[in-house]
This record gives structure tokens, C-alpha cells and sequence, in this order.
């Protein structure tokens, strides 16, 4: 089954073992899509890990494009930089949307993942690339949960983390934001307890939640200065298909038509749970004691506007992490300014980042490793 959308970029591993899961299930033939930029050093040393949020993909240099460059804090001149979907994503990495042993896609028989079995995947991949050392991790919202576990689940290579927008614990605040989506996408007649056929998908509901999705990401500042109560004509013009509705319903319902018809419901769900599972003390100890044990520097990027991770949980979170510095993200925009502000942050991001120690020089050329249990596809 093809993933939804993948670049020409993209390349796949296939685990040659079956991969455990925290739920005590063990995912066989499991693939995973990703993109790497620069080269690895001779050491090994000069990787960093980019983590992308709810509906990203391996892309990053689409969606964090402001990162990257000569001289940024993602710099493939410097590092070797991978990002891959995540575990339960729908762009080419195993996930609802594969096949299962069976031959069947798996639908809603997916086993239940967690940030930890996604960051797991991660650290598989990072293995057959021969990647040493980590200079740092970095991912916002949902990738920034993902950073933070990197922090402890592979301390020895993890010599840095960046988490933006994201916190060490999912709140019921949160939770509850993610149920609100559940419950609007499974309203849909056709999603049929997560058995619906491929040509007849629930993209009503998948709407309905990315609708909702989108007020928890933006602010009211944001939403009153761009559409107040202005129409769709003025706002849109041409582009709207609703010239006399209101431009932020106009606008809501664009966005929950736009993920729909690139995303799967049944993906989206899985990484809805996964994010809820994200508490780092879970099964670890006191949480303020398990954050103790994260003695990498950790840099918590915090929007002042965000409804969604409000900047109290950065806040404390900083406050407690041994080595944690907090900088403010001043943006209107809410939760999404952590996307859309990118170009603005960086310099404060790319000034930690320097303070790292510096990696060997990277190889002459790009490294295949590990070509007998790689499986690629450009």
C-alpha cells in the first residue's frame, strides 16, 4: 500500500527484525520512510535527529524550511541531519495504512504505539546509518515530546535536546483536545469502527477533527486580526468557495478538507494516542525525579500565545530539567508559531546549538551502511 504523499527524496528501511512494542506486541516487517541531508562524519558524531509533529512527514526542509541553510541551526554543510515518519504515520512508514501479514491493510488492527515505541523505531534507524553520536535532537509539538524521550531512552548518543512547543507530560488539557477529535472523527457514518474501505474513507470526520484541531493550534489574537468578522470574498477573493460565508469558517472548513484528503483517519487516531501515552515519569518513577536524570542540555522553546502546551508546562519544565534553559517564542499565532514563526527563533536556537562540541568532518560522500539489512528506495 502507498503511503499518501512521499517525495522523490525519500528512502525506506525494513527492519530485519520484528520490532517490540511497549504493549507487549511485536510489529513485524516493519518499514520506515526517511530523509537525510549533509554527511555522516568518519566518527559518526555530527547526526542530528529532526522529530516532526501530529500530521508531518520525513520533509522537513519543507515544513521547517527557516532551519535550514549554511550557517543555521540545520546545516547539511556541517551535520548529518535525518528526520523519518513516525511509527503509525501514513507517510511511508508502517502504520494503519500498511499491509499486515495477512496481506490485508491494517486498519484499525494497528497495535497501540507510544512516543517511546516511535522514538524506538527512530533510534533502529539511526543504528544502520551508523550514527555514534546525536549532537542534538529537535522537534516541536508532537516531535518535541518525541525529542524529550530521545533525552532518556538513548542517553549515551543524545548530547543535546531542542523541544519546542511540547511538554513532559500530555495534560488533561491536551487529552482532552485529542478526545474532542476522536469523538468528532468517529461520528462519521463511514468510519465504521475504523473498518472503512480505503475508497470510501471518513473524510467528514477527519475534517470535523482537524477543524477543532486548528482552533486549539491558533489564538484568539491571531484569528481576530486576520478574519475578525469579515467574509470569505474579502479575505479569500477568488480562492473561496463560499464568497458570502464568514472567511474563518471559510477557512476552518479549507483546512479540515485539506488534511482529509492527504491524511488517513485511522493514522491520525494512532498518533492522537500516542501523544496522549507521553509522560516521561510513566513507569519510570516520580516524575520531577525522572526529569532529574536528563543531564544533556535542553533548550524548552516556549509560544506565548500557545492555548494548546501552555508556556506554564515549558516553564516548569525548564525549571526542573538540571541543565534546561527556556527561551520565549513571541508570536500571536498560538500554538502553530512554532511553524510559522521559525524564521524568527532560529538565531536564538542556532546560538545554542553552537555552544555544542564540534563533530569530526563529514565523509567525502554519503555512507550506505549495512547494505545487507537496508532495504532502499530513492
Amino acid at each position: 500500500m502507498m503511503p499518501f504523499r512521499v517525495s522523490a527524496q525519500t528512502a525506506w528501511l525494513t527492519l530485519a527484525d520484528p520490532l517490540p512494542l511497549e504493549s507487549g506486541q511485536v510489529l513485524p516487517d516493519v518499514r520506515v520512510a526517511f530523509r537525510t541531508w549533509g554527511r555522516l562524519s568518519a566518527q559518526g558524531d555530527n547526526a542530528v535527529i529532526v522529530c516532526h509533529a501530529l500530521t508531518g512527514s520525513a520533509d522537513a526542509d519543507a515544513w521547517w524550511s527557516e532551519l535550514f541553510g549554511a550557517g543555521k541551526v540545520l546545516d547539511p554543510e556541517r551535520d548529518f541531519i535525518v528526520c523519518s515518519n513516525v511509527l503509525g504515520g501514513c507517510y511511508g512508514t508502517s502504520g494503519p495504512t500498511s499491509l499486515a501479514p495477512d496481506g490485508q491493510r491494517w486498519g484499525a488492527r494497528f497495535p497501540d504505539v507510544t512516543i517511546r515505541d516511535q522514538v524506538r523505531l527512530q533510534m533502529r534507524l539511526a543504528d544502520h546509518l551508523g550514527i555514534r553520536s546525536i549532537r542534538f535532537v529537535i522537534g516541536g509539538s508532537m516531535g518535541g515530546l518525541a525529542a524529550l524521550e530521545w533525552a532518556l531512552m538513548d542517553a549515551e548518543r543524545v548530547q543535546a535536546v531542542v523541544s519546542i512547543a511540547a511538554s513532559g507530560r500530555h495534560s488533561a488539557w491536551c487529552m482532552a483536545w485529542s478526545e474532542a477529535q476522536r469523538l468528532a472523527l468517529q461520528a462519521d457514518p463511514r468510519f465504521h469502527r475504523g473498518q472503512y474501505l480505503p475508497s470510501e474513507p471518513p473524510v467528514r470526520g477527519l475534517a470535523a477533527a482537524r477543524a477543532a484541531a486548528m482552533i486549539s493550534y491558533r489564538s484568539p489574537v491571531s484569528l481576530e486580526g486576520r478574519f475578525g468578522r469579515a467574509s470569505a470574498q474579502e479575505v479569500f477573493a477568488e480562492q473561496t468557495r463560499a464568497p458570502d460565508d464568514l472567511a474563518v469558517r471559510d477557512w476552518l472548513r479549507h483546512h479540515g478538507q485539506a488534511l482529509a484528503s492527504r491524511f488517513d483517519a485511522n493514522s491520525y487516531l494512532a498518533l492522537l494516542n500516542a501523544m496522549d501515552s507521553h509522560d516521561l515519569g510513566r513507569w519510570r518513577g516520580v516524575y520531577e525525579n525522572v526529569l532529574k536524570r536528563i543531564t544533556q542540555p535542553v533548550l524548552i522553546g516556549s509560544v506565548i500565545s500557545d492555548a494548546l502546551y501552555v508556556p506554564a508546562e515549558q516553564r516548569t519544565l525548564a525549571f526542573l530539567l538540571p541543565r534546561g534553559e527556556l527561551f520565549e517564542i513571541d508570536s500571536e499565532h498560538g500554538h502553530d508559531g512554532f511553524l510559522i514563526d521559525a524564521a524568527a527563533f532560529e538565531p536564538r536556537v542556532r546560538r545554542f546549538v553552537q555552544r555544542l562540541p564540534a563533530a569530526a568532518p563529514p565523509l567525502p560522500m554519503d555512507v550506505s551502511r549495512n547494505a545487507g539489512r537496508l532495504r532502499y528506495a530513492w
